[in-house]
């Protein structure tokens, strides 16, 4: 986790927080991986479950695995627990400038709803703060079962599985 953190986030997150994230009965964690190689993070996502809102604190596919739809299958793997959960929105921070995140949180029917000025410490950079409301909706229910049928069988072809 903290070397996929490093390669996607220049060290976002210490050894320490992930633990923190993996022992947290509020955090909800999950890995990509490829059964040749189930120590290699493909990916990960995690997010927190505050009262009825999933806070998505973490997305990221490993810069090699980029444009396959693992991103995807991560998203919507996070949104699907969390309308399972019962909890009935989403909630992200992201760069201003990840035009590729942006464009995969609006397919899934994010909309921006705010802007975090000098969010990120790096590079000082803003963020911009989307939300997605009712994930226990059954229409939402049924766009997710669109998306599990694309997303399943890319994964499928490509022997990768979700943890």
């Amino acid at each position: 986790m903290v070397q996929l953190d490093k390669t996607c986030f220049n060290g976002l997150w210490t050894k320490s927080g992930y633990y923190r994230e993996l022992t947290s009965p509020n955090s909800h964690f999950l890995g990509l991986s490829t059964p040749n190689f189930r120590s290699q993070l493909l990916g990960m996502g995690c997010f927190w479950s505050i009262l009825e809102e999933a806070h998505i604190t973490i997305l990221a596919i490993h810069p090699q695995y980029h444009r396959q739809g693992l991103g995807q299958a991560l998203l919507y793997s996070l949104l699907k627990r969390a309308g399972d959960l019962g909890l009935s929105r989403a909630t992200l921070e992201v760069r201003a400038s990840n035009q590729g995140a942006i464009s995969l949180y609006q397919k899934f029917g994010f909309k921006t709803a705010g802007r975090r000025p000098h969010y990120y410490q790096d590079n000082d950079e803003d963020a911009l703060i989307l939300w997605l409301s009712g994930l226990t909706e059954p229409s939402f229910s049924q766009i997710l079962d669109q998306w599990y049928i694309m997303i399943n069988h890319r994964l499928k072809q490509s022997s990768w599985s979700i943890n």
